[in-house]
């Protein structure tokens, strides 16, 4: 931490008001979570939701509400959940379309390794939404990740993938590396599971032109996996000028450009890469395309299909064979996925939906900054389409070094129980909020009053 704040004390004297207040309120939860640990590996099903600030994390209740962003827990709080599954719920909590597709298809059949009626509609709409003609669904994002860094492999019979530091790409091996002091490092103490990342992954600072050049211009990347705009490390924004050097580059040196918008879908019913019109040779969507059912799809354009082909033929085989290929399952693609996907895409993450999703997410990061600018503090919100982030820091950042200049892991923790305390759910992994088709205009104003409730009492 830089001294964007620096009242230690302060922040200490809430924080442990807030841990006491939580542990009051949260009793039942906390309970529930010791009687996990005696199963789960990690306490709960996930190690992931161990990340929640408090101590232990809060046990949802059973039970059905109106279509929205509301839900209550077993010590009978109640949330405005802007978390939703850091975007897996981004289309909200118990949209009826997506109930109705759920229920509709499990009377039929969940998963038979065979097209539905679907498929061919969804499809469609891939297309036209994101402009690439040749789809393939998998069971996550991570996998499709990888997916297409073998396919980027197979066809250039490169080594290496370049990603940029600290940005994330679910369990992609070769993505869990940065620079640190201008070293590649393993990120955030992962293990490096004997993988050689010295060999097969390169990384480069976020909006560094040169430096990408340099590391192209080597000729052994066989792809370049990036998000349009980081979300992980601090929302990250590229720079004038980034994208259009980032695609001149990858096609001057052979190499793949592979664009992750399983974030950035929060841009627009066509991600950033619509709205911005950006020409990636392959193209990833996860979490959000299925409601929240574990799904992600992978695009390719013409050119790169046609290059797959002649490795992997398109054409069945004559004779019984394996069509495994190295990726995929048997669970990909399933007619339950493929059937909530259409009433997603047709029903959901509408153009329409999408108008008065970025108007509530103007409306909290007006907000935010609003409180931020009444106490004259150098922090800001930053906004990637219905993606809001409140940054403890005085300007945008370049890169993940900047965002790490200003890093202030106190004061980030008292924000999530602050907020959480008063009802008010956020992203544990980092500060994002995401507003949907469900969240209201009552939603966001709760968290602005909360997010200027705590400004007031850091200031006092």
């Amino acid at each position: 931490m830089t001294g964007s704040f620096d009242n230690r004390e302060r922040i200490a004297s809430l924080m442990a008001a807030e841990q006491a207040r939580y542990a009051a309120t949260h009793a039942r939860s906390g309970e529930l979570f010791a009687q996990g640990r005696q199963h789960w590996l990690y306490g709960a099903p996930s190690h992931w939701m161990r990340r929640w600030i408090g101590g232990w994390p809060i046990y949802i209740r059973d039970e059905a509400r109106p279509y929205g962003v509301r839900f209550g827990d077993v010590d009978g709080n109640d949330y405005v959940d802007f978390c939703l599954g850091d975007t897996g719920g981004m289309c909200g909590h118990g949209h009826p379309a997506v109930v109705e597709a759920m229920a509709r298809q499990a009377r039929v059949g969940t998963s038979l390794m065979l097209p539905s009626g679907d498929a061919e509609w969804v499809g469609e709409e891939l297309t036209r939404r994101f402009g690439l003609p040749y789809w393939t669904l998998t069971t996550s994002a991570s996998d499709a990740n990888r997916a297409c860094i073998r396919l980027a492999r197979m066809i250039t019979e490169r080594p290496r993938v370049l990603v940029f530091s600290g940005a994330y790409h679910g369990s992609v091996e070769e993505a869990h590396v940065e620079l640190r002091d201008g070293e590649v490092r393993m990120r955030n103490n992962i293990h490096h599971n004997f993988f050689p990342h010295d060999k097969l992954s390169r990384v480069v600072e976020f909006n560094d032109i040169p430096a990408l050049e340099a590391a192209l211009r080597q000729g052994d990347v066989a792809c370049v996996l990036a998000e349009p705009a980081m979300t992980n490390y601090g929302m990250i924004a590229p720079q004038p000028g980034y994208h259009e050097a980032l695609r001149r580059l990858t096609r001057e040196t052979g190499t793949v450009l592979l664009i992750d918008e399983t974030h950035t879908i929060s841009s627009g019913p066509g991600g950033y890469t619509a709205q911005h019109g950006l020409e990636p040779d392959m193209f990833v969507l996860g979490k959000a395309v299925a409601g929240g059912i574990p799904a992600a799809v992978f695009g390719l354009s013409q050119a790169m299909a046609e290059r797959v082909w002649q490795v992997l033929p398109r054409v069945p085989p004559t004779v019984r064979q394996s069509a495994h290929a190295g990726f995929g399952g048997t669970l990909a693609g399933n007619a339950l996925t493929v059937a909530v996907m259409r009433a997603v895409l047709s029903q959901v993450l509408t153009g329409e939906a999408f108008e008065r999703m970025l108007g509530l997410a103007d409306r909290l990061q007006r907000g935010v900054n609003g409180s931020i600018a009444r106490r004259g503090l150098p922090w800001h919100a930053t906004r990637v389409g219905a993606r809001v982030e409140t940054l403890f820091a005085p300007d945008e950042p370049r890169n993940a070094t900047d965002v790490k200049r200003h890093r202030d892991a106190e004061l980030e923790a008292l924000l999530h129980l602050f907020l959480m305390n008063r009802g008010v759910l956020i992203t544990p992994f980092h500060n994002m909020m995401l507003c949907c088709s469900g969240t209201t205009a009552d939603d966001v104003d709760r968290h602005n009053e909360a997010f200027d409730q705590l400004v007031t009492e850091l200031v006092k």
